[in-house]
């Protein structure tokens, strides 16, 4: 999705100047303390602070208290005005030339924690942009969908692994309003997609952290129409969430015991967790029990299933000897390759044809994870390329893509409770063009595992808005699955 605060549609009409419809630059839903600064220049005059409010919800901010309001939450689906005073407001219809800066921080990951009781370091998210706007009174319509797509093969006794999706395949239709939550459901079940459904829980509730009695109701006659299973609750840990400090180890306990009571009420089986301090397992694992819920670390790229972080938590496990504790094995570890969506993106953003060899081959090798983020960009740095264009992506292209070997799976097979099949291709033939699938399949299926695999499409993070129809991959990719299951039986 592109990585911006605003959009074609965004310069609206307003009775003190003009305002901004704001779109949150990111996938999921974030704090307004994760808003570390907002500038805007309107036709070639920067707009002093003092002449710029944030309104969401009909509440209104000044610029420097939104890093103040760790406990106000900009959901995913809201658009909040920026709203600019001027002498006299703008015509309908005007143009005027709209540049932003906005600079946020991502809560829930962290680069290393806070000393002596101070904020820890996050990843940051840089937004820059410059569009000539036309000024409007309503959101652009979003297009039309696909709907003349065969319908899948049908599940059979003799398919090793259960098929479904995280919703979070949809991110930015979501985001842009394309969908209500019903909507998606509906757009899920017209393309065969399923029977597992995978939320992640600060994308998707309105009320995130809680699961409300609303939501529940929604959620439980769409899985009555549909037929659908609850496969994994996706829970999040927004350590940073306020600016001044960390969370303390009491603040990231409760904060995951509410989500995890809401995981119950919505009949969820599992919880993929993000975090496994071994305190705090200790401290959810009666938690978890009472619930009867699996707990399930992600295990992401760039860290495989023996990286020395995995191997840690894999020494807590073997303590507790609890067989509800287990990992999400997510794809994105075990590439062959950088995808070709991502190198697309950073392609727009401006890097040239030496640049991108560079990330390549910068990411091909075995350093750590933060000594390849820093070696690129002081490759950019060297070639006076603010690293800042690629928004998060200086950081999150290594991040977000690992080369461990598929095999290694193997190493904590009964262990895995649940797969997130991650995606950014299909090709014309029909296979993801960065990570080997009928591989995995194989390696997967003769290792025992039967569990859920979850669609996970995550092109969205490069692609543009409306590039592809997400869902539609989606079904590429679960024929792919189907197809690699099916090679391995015999005939």
């Amino acid at each position: 999705m592109p990585n911006g605060l605003i959009a074609e549609d965004s310069l609206r009409v307003h009775p003190e100047g003009l305002a901004l419809s704001l779109t949150l630059p990111w996938y999921r839903s974030l704090w307004l303390s994760s808003v570390g600064s907002l500038r805007v220049t309107i036709d070639g005059t920067e707009v002093p602070a003092d002449d710029i409010a944030f309104e969401l919800k009909g509440v209104r901010y000044t610029l420097d208290q939104l890093p103040d309001q760790s406990d106000v939450l900009w959901y995913l689906q809201e658009h909040p005005q920026l709203i600019v005073r001027r002498e006299a407001p703008i015509a309908l219809g005007g143009t005027h030339r709209v540049e932003i800066f906005g600079e946020l921080r991502l809560p829930y990951m962290q680069i290393a924690p806070g000393k002596d009781g101070g904020p820890g370091m996050y990843v940051p998210n840089f937004v820059r942009q410059s569009f000539t706007l036309t000024a409007t009174d309503r959101d652009a319509a979003p297009p039309a969908l696909v709907s003349d797509v065969p319908p899948p093969p049908a599940a059979t006794d003799e398919d090793p692994f259960k098929l479904g999706l995280t919703l979070y395949s949809a991110s930015a239709e979501f985001r842009a309003g394309w969908f209500d939550f019903d909507g998606l459901l509906d757009r899920v079940a017209e393309l065969g997609i399923g029977p597992g459904i995978e939320i992640v829980a600060s994308q998707v509730l309105p009320t995130y952290p809680i699961v409300s009695d609303e939501f529940v109701a929604g959620w439980r006659a769409a899985f009555d129409k549909h037929g659908f299973d609850a496969s994994s609750f996706g829970a999040n840990l927004d350590m940073g969430r306020r600016r001044d400090r960390d969370m303390t180890p009491d603040e990231e306990f409760e904060f995951s015991e509410v989500m995890f009571q809401g995981a119950k009420k919505l009949g969820f089986p599992l919880v993929r967790i993000q975090s496994a301090k071994p305190e705090l397992l200790r401290r959810l694992l009666p938690v978890a029990e009472k619930l009867n819920l699996k707990l399930a670390y992600e295990i992401h790229a760039p860290m495989g299933p023996n990286a020395d972080a995995v191997l840690k938590v894999r020494d807590t496990y073997a303590e507790l000897d609890s067989p509800l504790l287990g990992f999400v094995a997510d794809f994105s570890s075990t590439m062959h390759s950088m995808s070709p969506t991502l190198l697309r993106a950073v392609q727009r953003a401006g890097l040239d044809d030496e640049a991108l060899a560079k990330l390549q081959a910068i990411w091909a090798t075995d350093a750590t994870m933060q000594e390849r983020q820093q070696e690129f960009i002081g490759y950019l740095k060297g070639r006076d390329f603010d690293p800042g264009r690629l928004g998060s992506f200086a950081h999150l292209a290594f991040n977000m893509h690992g080369h461990v070997a598929p095999q290694e799976w193997a190493d904590i097979m009964p262990q895995i409770l649940h797969v997130h099949a991650k995606f950014y291709d299909i090709d014309e033939s029909g296979l993801e063009p960065a990570i080997d699938y009928p591989e995995l399949v194989r390696v997967f299926v003769e290792n025992g595992y039967r569990g859920y695999w979850s669609s996970e499409w995550e092109g969205h993070a490069f692609a543009e808005l409306g590039e592809v129809d997400p869902l539609v991959l989606v079904r590429k990719q679960h024929d792919l699955i189907r197809r690699s299951m099916r090679e391995l039986q015999p005939a």
